[in-house]
């Protein structure tokens, strides 16, 4: 079986944030690590070369496939911040009602920037995220 190929490094998040480009991009990316570690507790570490993850959790599935991923996290990317929020976004209807301007794939949602969305909504899906982490893969 294929092993994961998005895992943590040793890069710094921070040095990572600091050299973005794109000034607004890099404020907004400060301001999610502050919200991912309060609601986690846990330190930003890249996972890759371009994501930023908070927390780890062990999955394992029907089919077999198992590994270690991060609980939340962010990937800046060109024009757009991709959330990891560990949840199933279409779940959420009552808070995406209120989020803002936003767009979801499969598991991510992705956003312009930060002033495009209410926080405090922001806020309680990264909580879900964490939530249902915790209970579909409680620690053992």
């Amino acid at each position: 079986m294929a092993e994961n190929k998005t895992k943590p490094t040793k890069v710094s998040a921070a040095k990572y944030i600091d050299a973005l480009e794109d000034t607004q991009q890099k404020k907004d990316c400060k301001v999610l690590v502050k919200m991912m570690r309060a609601a986690t507790g846990e330190r930003a570490v890249m996972w890759g070369e371009s994501i930023v993850g908070f927390g780890t959790y062990h999955y394992k599935y029907e089919s077999g496939r198992e590994g270690d991923i991060m609980i939340v996290g962010f990937a800046p990317r060109k024009g757009q911040i991709s959330l990891y929020l560990s949840c199933d976004i279409q779940k959420h209807a009552d808070l995406l009602a209120n989020l803002g301007k936003y767009q979801t794939g499969k598991g991510c949602l992705y956003i312009k920037q930060l002033s495009d969305i209410d926080l405090d909504v922001l806020g309680q899906l990264i909580q879900r995220g964490i939530d249902e982490i915790e209970t579909d893969y409680p620690k053992k």
